[in-house]
């Protein structure tokens, strides 16, 4: 949309805040799909919810593409927002939930992958779509999208069903297959499904391919639980993955990814080519940086990652605001201060990538028990697009009312608030099964208090709470 922006304002004869309403809305519109997509995965799997999410893509993109009109255009967005909230919630839930513990993050984070790598894409087949005519270009840029959708779409087929789905279905048979599959050796296979049994309510000695399982609790006693009357671990769970999800957006990165062509603009650069060709080279560092952040998550961990990661944005954007600022208040071009900007666009992207981008929906996919799963994640989806929107669809008009660096002072200023959150807030949870990840919240505590592991003489690793009596 960054780029079919352009097209679209030229075309269709509309104002900026129509365009900001365009970009924006599809984030609220996803709250439709990442509610339905909780229950949904509970009552036809996980696989068949992706699915579903495709064929919702296909339809969404070939309305865009087909677009006479505005009106008709917002249609199109409304269905493929749609898609965007199922596939939102359902790909990391599914990753997390058929991943062993020892290659989760690797493996979870590949939906922020590819969604980076969907945007490089995007960005590229702008740039050559750019060079058809004005009524076409436009169209081609939206309408091409259809075609992932359908190898979303058949791709799933053939892949594993999620164990701890099956297992909530009684279907231990199933299961005990796909676990095999996925886990490093039989022992963890065994091991994962004991806790999955566990965890289900289904007794460890019952090893029958098909079992009764007690009717789940609804939807409504899972939202009460989460929101209602939660444990103090619940409660610190649901605090944790709403607030990743709130400063990983609020921080401006929608305003960046979307809004990269009218930034580039403002520094400097005119052509409409060159504006496309500098958000293909967005797209390309996020894709690499992103990259770089598979490798490491379950190496380095999340809590050290995603420090790392905000810190480096919170530099990056205010950086960027200082540059923004002297270009606007200054009569003649400064080379440094463009050069600056450009930079500093590039460096917040790479920032964000390595860290805040993957571990938001690595970390809010596996930290809720397997009861509240579904929901706990499209509550986080919930948020994540609900701040986007306000982000992409008040940017144009917070430019104008305190300047475009003064916009990014604000992100800044969000960005070192939710830095402060993470060091408080969040635990580290690498390596740790889902079973047993409950057991790592219900306190809040920095590092300086945090749960530490150290190994007694046995070697064997034992939870030390400082400032509290120790037992190995």
């Amino acid at each position: 949309m960054s780029g079919a922006a352009i097209y679209i304002k030229r075309d269709l004869k509309v104002s900026d805040e129509q365009i900001e309403i365009l970009l924006g809305i599809i984030n609220l519109y996803s709250l439709i799909g990442s509610c339905l997509a909780g229950r949904t995965s509970d009552w036809i799997g996980r696989r068949y919810t992706i699915v579903f999410a495709g064929a919702i893509f296909f339809v969404g993109a070939l309305l865009m593409g087909f677009s006479p009109n505005y009106s008709f255009l917002m249609f199109g967005r409304f269905v493929a927002g749609i898609g965007i909230g199922y596939a939102l919630m359902i790909a990391p839930v599914y990753t997390a939930e058929v991943s062993p513990a020892s290659s989760r993050g690797f493996l979870t984070s590949f939906p922020e992958v590819f969604i980076n790598g969907g945007i490089l894409i995007g960005y590229i087949s702008n740039y050559a779509f750019s060079k058809l005519t004005l009524k076409v270009g436009w169209r081609m840029m939206l309408g091409v999208g259809a075609i992932p959708s359908v190898l979303l779409t058949v791709g799933v087929l053939a892949m594993p069903e999620s164990p701890r789905w099956l297992v909530m279905r009684g279907r231990l048979g199933e299961a005990r297959k796909v676990l095999n599959k996925t886990s490093d050796s039989k022992e963890e296979a065994q091991l994962r499904l004991a806790e999955i049994k566990q965890a289900a309510g289904i007794p460890e000695s019952c090893n029958d391919d098909v079992v009764q399982v007690n009717k789940q609790s609804n939807g409504e006693g899972v939202w009460k639980e989460l929101f209602l009357y939660p444990t103090p671990a619940i409660r610190h769970i649901v605090i944790a993955a709403l607030g990743i999800h709130f400063f990983q957006q609020a921080s401006g990165v929608d305003a960046v990814v979307l809004y990269s062509p009218r930034i580039f603009e403002k520094a400097g650069i005119t052509n409409d080519t060159h504006k496309l060709l500098a958000t293909v080279a967005v797209g390309f560092v996020k894709t690499v940086f992103i990259l770089a952040a598979t490798f490491t998550l379950d190496r380095v961990g999340r809590r050290p990652l995603l420090l790392s990661s905000v810190g480096g944005m919170v530099l990056s954007l205010l950086t960027l605001a200082i540059s923004l600022t002297v270009i606007d208040h200054s009569e003649r071009k400064l080379m440094w201060a463009v050069g600056s900007s450009i930079a500093m666009v590039l460096a917040y992207v790479a920032t964000f990538s390595i860290g805040a981008g993957p571990i938001t929906w690595v970390y809010s996919s596996e930290i809720f028990p397997l009861r509240l799963r579904a929901q706990g994640a499209a509550a986080g989806v919930a948020v994540n697009r609900t701040t986007s929107a306000v982000v992409s669809m008040t940017f144009l008009s917070l430019t104008r009312a305190i300047t475009i660096g003064g916009a990014f002072f604000l992100y800044c200023g969000i960005a070192t608030v939710g830095w402060i959150f993470f060091y408080t807030v969040l635990p580290e949870t690498r390596g740790k099964t889902l079973e047993d990840m409950e057991g790592s919240f219900g306190t809040f505590r920095s590092k300086s208090n945090a749960s530490k592991a150290v190994e007694n003489e046995n070697g064997q690793v034992a939870q030390v709470q400082l400032g509290t009596n120790v037992q190995t």
